[in-house]
């Protein structure tokens, strides 16, 4: 699910705190992408039939990025909302595995890999909700039972948690609740951009993700200020509430009940008809995803996202060395929150055309070079030159936002459009799982480096390396550029439907 503040060493892909992350309002929006409402008002009569006078009134729907907010796309945006506004609890657990439970940053990052597993089984939640109506509904059901999931996790953690095990397995619940929810919307999103030009595809995503920006400027600032007021456990009580609203919303969701189900006259997991539709859709996702236009793409992107990361090292070497307060970190979460929004009307005002390759070859380049910067903040030249630990730091991850949110909005885009009909969010969520699997493992990798170069808690001597070469390894993917799709994503999907791209939480 996820963006926000943006990856250190490594700071163009969004992991699992970039929700945020990411990611409202639209900034420099153009021309039918602002908020328009239209009412017509036709009145007509006919004096000589004494017929009754009628208005006539004709609105046009409300619309934002280009997008009408019908219920079901309202329901889609509330959830993505929801998914940042989540966000208020990110900072709460960081402080409480490093102060509460007294875990090192390997082990911070392992717990933070633990929680993104469910993220890599999405296509099981979209098989799932494409082949299994619970109680007759294919997206409802599954949201009101994501969101009561979410609220059971951080109760939990605001309750009874106290050891890292019970803390990996709350998370690991709350991430489920997120992925799956994920997952439903997401089949919602690729059932109305199937056969639109990238453009309008873009918008949904612009929609989707524009939402998420918001929720997390929403939470960001208090995602600190409450954690040092309250502490950790009250936040989580707090954070108990949100999911709930994803359970509200789904029955904003258009959808017809499968009689069968709903009158209980068949278990969907016994019947013929569930086993054939089960192996059918099987064997066209396989016949999907094996093409190369699908493949190729696919493992570029894993590739992207496989680099290690220095995440973790960080967060403590911040908070333990520098003395950043919570509520700092909240602010600086605000202004990423914020650069992330930036980062979505930067893509839907110019960017939606222009070929992947060229935007992921610039902000790679460009956001690697940029993260180097956090070595002047580790070695303190930045003191040097007069900026203050606190200035560099803002600055340092609005730019790098910006550029990350932007080169990853268009590898959401293709993907929504490849997905063949009735089996929306289960291909979708097989893409993104493999990208989403890249994170993890790049998040491992780091962990990996992170003990191998002896950075602990109160220990950075050597977090300079690491920055380093996870900066550098980042552009290693680039020479496979050619796997992704030529300079005309609208032709080549109508020419051999092979464009993907990926979304990672």
């Amino acid at each position: 699910m996820s963006v926000t503040v943006s990856r250190s060493g490594s700071s163009l892909r969004l992991g699992s705190d970039d929700a945020e992350s990411l990611l409202g309002s639209r900034t420099g929006a153009g021309k039918g992408d602002t908020l328009t409402t239209e009412t017509d008002l036709e009145a007509c009569s006919n004096s000589k039939t004494s017929v009754p006078r009628k208005n006539k009134y004709r609105m046009r729907n409300i619309t934002l990025f280009g997008v009408d907010l019908s219920p079901d796309n309202i329901a889609v945006a509330m959830v993505y909302f929801v998914q940042g506004v989540l966000g208020l609890a990110r900072l709460a657990v960081n402080f409480f595995l490093k102060d509460d439970l007294h875990l090192d940053p390997a082990e911070t990052a392992v717990i933070s890999g633990f929680s993104a597993l469910p993220w890599l089984v999405k296509p099981l939640y979209g098989f799932i909700s494409d082949s299994v109506p619970l109680f007759g509904y294919r997206r409802r059901s599954y949201l009101v039972l994501s969101g009561l999931l979410g609220a059971l996790s951080w109760s939990l953690m605001a309750t009874v948690v106290d050891t890292k095990y019970g803390a990996a397995f709350c998370t690991l619940i709350g991430s489920l609740s997120v992925a799956f929810s994920d997952v439903v919307v997401d089949s919602m999103v690729v059932e109305r951009a199937r056969g639109e030009s990238q453009s309008t595809s873009g918008s949904l995503q612009s929609l989707c993700w524009g939402s998420s920006a918001f929720g997390g400027i929403v939470s960001s600032y208090f995602s600190g200020s409450l954690v040092d007021t309250y502490g950790v456990r009250f936040v989580f009580g707090v954070t108990a509430l949100l999911p709930l609203i994803t359970s509200a919303v789904a029955v904003l969701v258009k959808e017809q009940p499968m009689l069968g189900t709903v009158r209980g006259n068949s278990l969907p997991f016994a019947s013929s008809e569930f086993l054939e539709s089960s192996k059918q859709n099987i064997i066209q996702l396989w016949g999907t995803v094996r093409q190369p236009g699908v493949l190729l793409p696919t493992l570029f992107i894993f590739l992207w996202q496989a680099t290690p990361q220095s995440d973790s090292a960080m967060f403590f070497f911040t908070t333990n060395s520098l003395g950043f307060t919570p509520e700092f970190l909240g602010r600086v979460k605000l202004v990423t929150s914020i650069a992330s929004l930036l980062g979505v009307g930067l893509y839907n005002g110019f960017l939606k055309s222009v070929p992947l390759r060229k935007i992921f070859l610039a902000t790679t380049i460009f956001g690697s070079a940029l993260g180097m910067t956090q070595v002047l903040l580790v070695t303190g030249l930045n003191r040097k030159f007069g900026i203050s630990d606190e200035w560099f730091a803002i600055g340092d991850s609005l730019i790098l936002t910006v550029l990350s949110q932007a080169s990853f909005m268009p590898v959401l885009v293709l993907a929504a459009r490849l997905c063949p009909e009735g089996m929306e969010a289960t291909l979708f969520a097989t893409l993104m799982s493999v990208s989403n699997g890249g994170s993890v493992l790049g998040g491992l990798i780091g962990a990996g480096l992170t003990q191998v170069f002896g950075i602990t808690k109160d220990k950075f001597d050597n977090l300079a390396f690491l920055i380093i070469i996870c900066n550098l390894s980042s552009l290693l993917p680039l020479p496979l550029l050619g796997l992704l799709p030529g300079d005309n994503p609208d032709e080549n999907l109508k020419d051999n439907n092979a464009d993907v791209e990926m979304k990672s939480n």
